[in-house]
């Protein structure tokens, strides 16, 4: 499975690079704090597979709080046709304790 760091995505945040981030935590989690990716719980991810049919061919980075749901839905991305998808390594807690500490993670 391919992973990117905290460090890599705000590069690819801050040359604009073109990437589609989905956030796989719980609601109350995303309220508490977000990078402005799109929201799908992971539980709800097979359900809402329309929503994102369309970012089959481009990369998508899956996140979550700390790896583990968003490395589930790596997998299950990529047995549904994504062709390029990474895990975003350590989640919101490695970019609370690398890049911001000022964000909160719930």
């Amino acid at each position: 499975m391919k992973e990117v760091t905290v460090q890599e995505l705000k590069e690819k945040r801050e040359s604009n690079e073109d990437f589609f981030l989905l956030d796989v935590r719980e609601d109350v989690e995303y309220l508490v704090s977000n990078l402005d990716g799109e929201h799908i719980p992971l539980g709800q991810l097979e359900n809402r597979m329309k929503e994102i049919e369309d970012k089959k061919s481009e990369e998508v980075i899956v996140m979550c709080r700390s790896g583990g749901r968003s490395s589930k839905a790596v997998s299950y991305l990529e047995n549904n046709g994504f062709e390029k998808v990474a895990n975003l390594k350590g989640g919101m807690k490695a970019w609370a304790s690398e890049i911001d500490p000022s964000v909160p993670v719930a």
